[in-house]
């Protein structure tokens, strides 16, 4: 069993494309669901597409919020290497991880500054550290152009697949599009209250999960 969530569930959804012996399964909490064509509207700026259900147009409304907040995603999908800073400077590694997007700017902001929810400030400094020590800023970075598969938009997966869908992430998939997605779908369950936790430990950076190993030794492009 494949699951992950951010990179991670990106990873998963390629897995279940591959289907590598003993896979028989994924799970993810950020499932690739929306529609392409209605992607491409939300991307473009065009609005949606009339007769959505509430929680259609809900799932809309945060994606739009996303592409206008994605300055960070489309640094490190086009120029990853111009970023030489954030390996030269502590400080300046610091401050792009700590404000690259609201979400998890209020997050770690509370853990200093209270009150908590998941994230202690020894969370957000060893996430920072992690990069730090090892130098691998720029290679986590470099997943964003290495990547070839697009985001959000279903990736055509047979093998059976649970969801979990938490309200605190990039958007909240619509069980709609998730069972046209993901057509041997086995659980799905949509939570009424955010994992802190795990969205501590995949989104107080865009690189938190998985990025060690994407950076160095994963070619799933």
């Amino acid at each position: 069993m494949a699951s992950g969530g951010d990179w991670g569930a990106i990873i998963a959804d390629v897995m279940g494309i591959q289907q590598p012996s003993g896979l028989i399964g994924i799970h993810t909490n950020l499932p690739f669901v929306v529609p392409s064509d209605l992607e491409k509207a939300v991307q473009a700026g065009k609005g949606y597409p009339p007769g959505l259900s509430g929680e259609e147009k809900r799932a809309c409304e945060q994606l739009d919020f996303f592409y206008k907040h994605v300055a960070y995603a489309l640094m490190m999908g086009t120029r990853p290497q111009t970023l030489t800073g954030l390996a030269d400077s502590p400080v300046g590694l610091a401050a792009f991880m700590l404000d690259h997007e609201a979400k998890s700017l209020d997050l770690i902001t509370k853990a200093f500054n209270g009150p908590l929810e998941g994230l202690s400030r020894d969370d957000v400094l060893d996430n920072i550290t992690l990069y730090w020590l090892t130098n691998t800023p720029i290679s986590a970075a470099r997943l964003y152009w290495e990547n070839k598969y697009p985001f959000f938009a279903p990736k055509g997966i047979k093998l059976p697949v649970a969801v979990s869908v938490f309200p605190d992430e990039v958007y909240e998939a619509p069980k709609t599009w998730t069972e046209k997605a993901y057509p041997n779908l086995i659980f799905s369950k949509n939570s009424t209250k955010a994992d802190t936790s795990r969205r501590g430990s995949s989104r107080s950076s865009m690189w938190m999960n998985y990025a060690m190993a994407s950076g160095r030794y994963a070619n799933l492009a």
